[in-house]
């Protein structure tokens, strides 16, 4: 498992998959979580902007982060 540093307090769903790289866009970060194909801590996130925090665990297409 990877891991990725993020500076505030919180970073966005939908940001964290851009800032890696896993997605191209904003707009394909929207669609890749409306699809159901992104979890946070083993579950399934819907939500584009949840706001993540260091100990959050996320994958999306045989990728695993969690944030420090």
């Amino acid at each position: 498992m990877e891991t990725f540093e993020i500076k505030e307090d919180i970073i966005l769903l939908n940001q964290l998959l851009k800032a890696l790289n896993w997605c191209e866009s904003g707009a394909q970060a929207n669609n890749v979580i409306d699809d159901g194909l992104v979890k946070v801590n083993g579950k399934v996130e819907l939500r584009k902007r949840n706001k993540l925090v260091k100990g959050t665990i996320v994958e999306f297409d045989g990728n695993k982060v969690k944030l420090v």
